[in-house]
Protein backbone atom coordinates (compact mmCIF):
# COMPACT_ATOMS: atom_id res chain seq x y z
CA UNK A 1 0.00 0.00 0.00
CA UNK A 2 1.53 3.49 -0.40
CA UNK A 3 2.18 5.92 2.07
CA UNK A 4 -1.15 8.46 1.56
CA UNK A 5 -0.84 11.51 3.16
CA UNK A 6 -4.12 14.05 2.78
CA UNK A 7 -3.56 17.47 2.78
CA UNK A 8 -6.17 20.50 4.38
CA UNK A 9 -5.32 24.17 4.53
CA UNK A 10 -9.07 25.10 4.31
CA UNK A 11 -8.91 27.53 1.43
CA UNK A 12 -12.21 29.65 0.49
CA UNK A 13 -12.09 32.66 -1.70
CA UNK A 14 -14.52 35.13 -0.11
CA UNK A 15 -14.60 34.04 3.82
CA UNK A 16 -18.34 33.45 3.44
CA UNK A 17 -18.97 31.70 6.81
CA UNK A 18 -21.40 29.18 6.31
CA UNK A 19 -19.24 28.55 3.19
CA UNK A 20 -16.06 28.05 5.30
CA UNK A 21 -18.16 26.36 8.13
CA UNK A 22 -18.68 23.46 5.52
CA UNK A 23 -15.51 23.38 4.12
CA UNK A 24 -14.01 22.76 8.00
CA UNK A 25 -16.96 20.23 8.34
CA UNK A 26 -15.55 18.44 5.48
CA UNK A 27 -12.13 18.42 6.83
CA UNK A 28 -12.88 16.20 9.45
CA UNK A 29 -15.31 14.13 8.17
CA UNK A 30 -12.59 13.65 5.69
CA UNK A 31 -10.02 12.61 7.92
CA UNK A 32 -12.13 10.37 9.64
CA UNK A 33 -12.90 8.88 6.54
CA UNK A 34 -8.94 8.64 5.19
CA UNK A 35 -8.33 7.09 9.04
CA UNK A 36 -11.36 4.44 8.73
CA UNK A 37 -9.17 3.34 5.27
CA UNK A 38 -6.19 2.70 6.29
CA UNK A 39 -4.73 6.26 4.87
CA UNK A 40 -1.52 7.00 6.78
CA UNK A 41 -1.22 10.76 7.37
CA UNK A 42 -3.25 14.41 7.45
CA UNK A 43 -0.84 16.88 6.67
CA UNK A 44 -1.92 20.71 8.09
CA UNK A 45 0.33 24.10 7.89
CA UNK A 46 -0.11 27.62 9.17
CA UNK A 47 0.15 31.06 7.29
CA UNK A 48 -2.15 34.01 8.38
CA UNK A 49 -3.83 37.10 7.02
CA UNK A 50 -5.12 35.35 4.17
CA UNK A 51 -7.82 36.57 1.75
CA UNK A 52 -8.79 33.35 1.59
CA UNK A 53 -8.63 31.99 5.09
CA UNK A 54 -5.63 30.35 4.62
CA UNK A 55 -5.03 27.87 7.57
CA UNK A 56 -4.12 29.86 10.48
CA UNK A 57 -4.17 27.17 13.32
CA UNK A 58 -2.91 24.26 12.46
CA UNK A 59 -2.77 22.70 16.25
CA UNK A 60 -6.66 23.14 16.44
CA UNK A 61 -7.07 21.25 13.19
CA UNK A 62 -4.78 18.66 14.49
CA UNK A 63 -7.05 18.39 17.85
CA UNK A 64 -9.65 18.14 15.13
CA UNK A 65 -8.21 15.30 13.50
CA UNK A 66 -7.59 13.61 16.71
CA UNK A 67 -11.13 13.83 18.15
CA UNK A 68 -12.89 11.87 15.17
CA UNK A 69 -9.49 9.33 14.02
CA UNK A 70 -7.83 6.45 16.08
CA UNK A 71 -5.09 5.70 13.70
CA UNK A 72 -3.78 7.96 11.41
CA UNK A 73 -0.96 10.67 12.16
CA UNK A 74 -0.88 14.38 12.05
CA UNK A 75 1.63 16.42 10.40
CA UNK A 76 2.10 19.87 10.65
CA UNK A 77 4.60 21.12 8.05
CA UNK A 78 4.81 24.16 9.36
CA UNK A 79 4.12 25.51 12.69
CA UNK A 80 5.52 29.31 12.30
CA UNK A 81 7.26 28.73 15.81
CA UNK A 82 8.17 32.68 16.59
CA UNK A 83 4.33 33.36 15.95
CA UNK A 84 3.51 31.53 19.37
CA UNK A 85 4.50 31.63 23.16
CA UNK A 86 6.81 29.02 23.48
CA UNK A 87 5.30 27.90 27.01
CA UNK A 88 1.72 27.72 25.29
CA UNK A 89 3.07 26.06 22.23
CA UNK A 90 4.71 23.72 24.31
CA UNK A 91 1.55 22.94 26.54
CA UNK A 92 -0.67 22.42 23.59
CA UNK A 93 1.79 20.15 22.08
CA UNK A 94 1.83 17.68 24.74
CA UNK A 95 -1.85 17.65 25.77
CA UNK A 96 -2.00 16.65 21.65
CA UNK A 97 0.76 14.12 21.73
CA UNK A 98 -1.02 12.62 24.72
CA UNK A 99 -4.89 12.78 23.61
CA UNK A 100 -3.63 10.95 20.30
CA UNK A 101 -0.91 8.65 21.71
CA UNK A 102 1.70 10.36 20.09
CA UNK A 103 0.16 10.52 16.77
CA UNK A 104 0.98 13.99 16.20
CA UNK A 105 4.39 15.19 13.66
CA UNK A 106 5.68 18.53 13.87
CA UNK A 107 7.82 20.55 11.72
CA UNK A 108 9.28 24.04 13.17
CA UNK A 109 9.41 27.03 10.70
CA UNK A 110 10.45 30.31 10.98
CA UNK A 111 8.21 31.78 8.31
CA UNK A 112 9.31 34.06 5.26
CA UNK A 113 6.68 36.26 5.54
CA UNK A 114 7.35 39.73 7.73
CA UNK A 115 3.54 40.91 7.32
CA UNK A 116 2.85 37.65 9.44
CA UNK A 117 5.57 38.98 12.20
CA UNK A 118 3.82 42.14 12.31
CA UNK A 119 0.22 41.43 12.46
CA UNK A 120 1.50 39.25 15.63
CA UNK A 121 3.40 41.87 17.39
CA UNK A 122 6.88 40.28 16.80
CA UNK A 123 9.94 41.66 15.11
CA UNK A 124 10.98 40.55 11.47
CA UNK A 125 14.75 40.84 12.43
CA UNK A 126 14.84 38.86 15.80
CA UNK A 127 13.14 35.48 13.78
CA UNK A 128 16.02 33.97 14.09
CA UNK A 129 16.66 34.74 17.87
CA UNK A 130 13.02 34.07 18.89
CA UNK A 131 13.04 30.88 17.24
CA UNK A 132 15.99 29.85 19.23
CA UNK A 133 14.69 30.97 22.86
CA UNK A 134 11.38 28.80 21.47
CA UNK A 135 13.03 25.46 20.71
CA UNK A 136 15.18 25.66 23.43
CA UNK A 137 12.21 26.63 25.88
CA UNK A 138 9.66 23.50 24.37
CA UNK A 139 12.78 20.45 24.81
CA UNK A 140 12.72 22.07 28.59
CA UNK A 141 9.19 22.29 28.87
CA UNK A 142 8.39 18.49 27.85
CA UNK A 143 10.86 17.20 30.62
CA UNK A 144 8.32 18.35 33.12
CA UNK A 145 11.16 19.88 35.59
CA UNK A 146 11.38 23.56 36.39
CA UNK A 147 13.27 25.61 34.36
CA UNK A 148 14.54 29.46 33.83
CA UNK A 149 12.72 31.33 31.00
CA UNK A 150 13.06 34.93 30.39
CA UNK A 151 14.25 35.39 33.95
CA UNK A 152 11.45 33.00 36.16
CA UNK A 153 11.77 29.54 37.15
CA UNK A 154 8.98 28.07 35.07
CA UNK A 155 7.16 24.47 35.07
CA UNK A 156 5.13 23.07 32.43
CA UNK A 157 2.76 20.22 32.64
CA UNK A 158 1.78 17.37 31.39
CA UNK A 159 4.21 15.46 30.65
CA UNK A 160 3.60 14.40 26.85
CA UNK A 161 3.03 10.57 26.25
CA UNK A 162 6.35 10.60 23.67
CA UNK A 163 9.49 10.16 25.20
CA UNK A 164 11.78 12.02 25.14
CA UNK A 165 9.77 14.90 23.75
CA UNK A 166 6.75 14.74 20.57
CA UNK A 167 8.40 14.46 17.25
CA UNK A 168 9.56 17.51 16.54
CA UNK A 169 11.78 18.57 13.21
CA UNK A 170 13.13 22.16 11.91
CA UNK A 171 12.42 23.32 8.50
CA UNK A 172 14.02 25.56 6.91
CA UNK A 173 15.90 26.53 3.27
CA UNK A 174 19.43 28.47 4.49
CA UNK A 175 22.11 27.25 6.38
CA UNK A 176 21.05 28.92 9.62
CA UNK A 177 18.08 26.76 9.83
CA UNK A 178 20.27 23.45 9.36
CA UNK A 179 22.96 24.49 12.17
CA UNK A 180 19.96 25.15 14.12
CA UNK A 181 18.32 21.73 13.60
CA UNK A 182 22.15 20.13 13.65
CA UNK A 183 22.40 22.09 17.19
CA UNK A 184 19.58 21.27 18.91
CA UNK A 185 19.97 17.49 17.78
CA UNK A 186 16.74 17.23 15.57
CA UNK A 187 15.87 16.32 12.51
CA UNK A 188 15.94 18.39 9.59
CA UNK A 189 13.50 18.96 6.93
CA UNK A 190 14.36 20.94 3.92
CA UNK A 191 11.41 22.71 1.91
CA UNK A 192 12.09 21.20 -0.87
CA UNK A 193 14.74 18.37 -2.59
CA UNK A 194 18.48 20.06 -1.24
CA UNK A 195 21.01 17.87 -1.63
CA UNK A 196 23.60 20.21 -0.71
CA UNK A 197 21.92 21.37 2.30
CA UNK A 198 21.47 17.77 3.63
CA UNK A 199 25.17 16.89 3.31
CA UNK A 200 25.74 20.55 5.09
CA UNK A 201 23.26 18.88 7.87
CA UNK A 202 25.24 15.81 8.58
CA UNK A 203 28.50 17.58 8.88
CA UNK A 204 26.99 20.04 11.52
CA UNK A 205 25.38 17.21 13.29
CA UNK A 206 29.34 16.20 13.28
CA UNK A 207 30.57 19.45 14.23
CA UNK A 208 27.94 19.64 17.47
CA UNK A 209 28.36 15.98 18.31
CA UNK A 210 24.55 15.00 18.12
CA UNK A 211 22.62 12.72 15.87
CA UNK A 212 20.10 12.83 13.79
CA UNK A 213 18.11 12.54 10.01
CA UNK A 214 17.16 14.69 7.21
CA UNK A 215 14.09 14.32 6.09
CA UNK A 216 14.27 15.12 2.30
CA UNK A 217 11.21 15.74 0.00
CA UNK A 218 11.89 13.92 -3.20
CA UNK A 219 12.68 15.54 -6.61
CA UNK A 220 9.42 16.05 -7.83
CA UNK A 221 6.47 16.50 -5.08
CA UNK A 222 3.23 16.36 -7.09
CA UNK A 223 -0.96 16.86 -5.08
CA UNK A 224 -2.77 14.35 -6.57
CA UNK A 225 -6.31 14.92 -7.90
CA UNK A 226 -8.09 11.61 -8.51
CA UNK A 227 -11.28 11.88 -11.20
CA UNK A 228 -12.41 10.10 -13.97
CA UNK A 229 -12.20 12.82 -16.24
CA UNK A 230 -9.01 14.96 -15.81
CA UNK A 231 -9.72 17.21 -18.94
CA UNK A 232 -13.23 18.16 -17.26
CA UNK A 233 -11.26 18.97 -13.95
CA UNK A 234 -8.91 20.84 -15.31
CA UNK A 235 -11.30 22.57 -17.87
CA UNK A 236 -13.62 23.40 -15.49
CA UNK A 237 -12.12 23.68 -12.21
CA UNK A 238 -8.76 24.36 -13.00
CA UNK A 239 -9.16 27.95 -11.53
CA UNK A 240 -8.72 26.44 -8.06
CA UNK A 241 -5.36 24.93 -8.71
CA UNK A 242 -4.31 28.26 -10.22
CA UNK A 243 -5.55 30.43 -7.66
CA UNK A 244 -4.03 28.60 -4.56
CA UNK A 245 -0.56 28.00 -6.83
CA UNK A 246 -0.96 32.04 -7.23
CA UNK A 247 -1.74 32.79 -3.91
CA UNK A 248 1.38 30.71 -2.86
CA UNK A 249 3.38 31.93 -5.47
CA UNK A 250 3.01 35.75 -4.49
CA UNK A 251 4.31 34.67 -1.06
CA UNK A 252 7.66 33.76 -1.72
CA UNK A 253 10.83 36.18 -1.50
CA UNK A 254 13.27 36.19 -3.70
CA UNK A 255 15.51 33.06 -2.93
CA UNK A 256 12.62 30.93 -1.22
CA UNK A 257 12.34 27.94 -2.64
CA UNK A 258 9.51 25.07 -1.89
CA UNK A 259 9.45 21.60 -3.78
CA UNK A 260 5.19 22.94 -4.52
CA UNK A 261 6.29 26.70 -5.84
CA UNK A 262 4.45 27.17 -9.03
CA UNK A 263 5.48 29.66 -11.68
CA UNK A 264 2.43 29.40 -13.77
CA UNK A 265 0.48 32.20 -14.65
CA UNK A 266 -2.60 30.08 -16.39
CA UNK A 267 -4.33 26.97 -16.05
CA UNK A 268 -2.57 25.58 -19.00
CA UNK A 269 0.84 25.84 -17.55
CA UNK A 270 0.35 24.82 -14.41
CA UNK A 271 -1.29 21.52 -16.02
CA UNK A 272 2.56 21.38 -17.72
CA UNK A 273 4.33 21.88 -14.68
CA UNK A 274 2.99 19.34 -12.58
CA UNK A 275 2.86 20.31 -9.08
CA UNK A 276 -1.00 19.56 -9.19
CA UNK A 277 -1.97 16.70 -10.97
CA UNK A 278 -5.44 15.48 -12.14
CA UNK A 279 -5.25 11.89 -12.86
CA UNK A 280 -7.65 9.00 -13.55
CA UNK A 281 -7.61 5.54 -10.65
CA UNK A 282 -5.68 3.16 -13.50
CA UNK A 283 -3.05 5.96 -14.56
CA UNK A 284 -2.67 6.24 -10.84
CA UNK A 285 -2.29 2.64 -10.17
CA UNK A 286 0.11 2.54 -13.09
CA UNK A 287 2.41 4.75 -11.45
CA UNK A 288 1.56 3.60 -7.85
CA UNK A 289 2.89 0.09 -9.12
CA UNK A 290 6.07 1.57 -10.69
CA UNK A 291 6.98 2.77 -7.54
CA UNK A 292 6.33 -0.36 -5.85
CA UNK A 293 7.90 -0.04 -1.93
CA UNK A 294 8.49 3.52 -2.23
CA UNK A 295 4.87 4.44 -3.39
CA UNK A 296 3.46 7.41 -1.73
CA UNK A 297 0.75 9.99 -2.95
CA UNK A 298 0.20 13.39 -1.71
CA UNK A 299 -4.05 14.00 -2.22
CA UNK A 300 -5.43 17.58 -2.10
CA UNK A 301 -9.21 17.23 -2.27
CA UNK A 302 -10.32 20.52 -0.94
CA UNK A 303 -7.40 22.48 -2.84
CA UNK A 304 -8.18 26.20 -3.45
CA UNK A 305 -11.76 26.25 -2.16
CA UNK A 306 -12.44 23.14 -4.94
CA UNK A 307 -16.27 22.14 -4.49
CA UNK A 308 -16.77 20.09 -1.32
CA UNK A 309 -18.73 17.17 -3.65
CA UNK A 310 -15.79 17.18 -6.24
CA UNK A 311 -13.00 16.84 -3.15
CA UNK A 312 -15.53 13.73 -2.34
CA UNK A 313 -15.67 12.08 -5.62
CA UNK A 314 -11.47 12.52 -5.61
CA UNK A 315 -11.07 11.25 -1.87
CA UNK A 316 -13.66 8.26 -2.88
CA UNK A 317 -12.11 7.00 -6.05
CA UNK A 318 -8.55 7.06 -3.94
CA UNK A 319 -9.69 4.62 -1.55
CA UNK A 320 -12.56 3.01 -3.52
CA UNK A 321 -10.64 2.00 -7.12
CA UNK A 322 -6.83 2.91 -6.58
CA UNK A 323 -5.88 1.30 -3.24
CA UNK A 324 -8.48 -2.05 -3.86
CA UNK A 325 -6.29 -1.87 -7.47
CA UNK A 326 -2.88 -2.30 -5.48
CA UNK A 327 -3.95 -5.33 -3.19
Amino acid sequence: MPYSVVRFNCIQPGLEPNEMSARYQAFVDMAGFADEHGLQAISLEEHHGAENGWSPSPLVMAGLVFGRTTRIMATINALLVPLHDPLRIAEDIAVLDLASGGRLVVTGGIGYRPSEYDAHGKEWSKRGALQDEAIDAMLKAWTGEPFEFRGKTVQVTPRPFTQPHPVLMLGGSSKAAVRRAARFGLPYMPPANLPELEAYYYEQCKEYGTQGFCAMPPEHTAMTHVAEDPDRVWRDLGHHFLHEAATYSSWQPEGQTSSVHSHASTVEELRAEGIYEVVTPAELVDRLKAQDAAATCALHPLVGGMPIDEAWSSLRLYVEEVLPALG
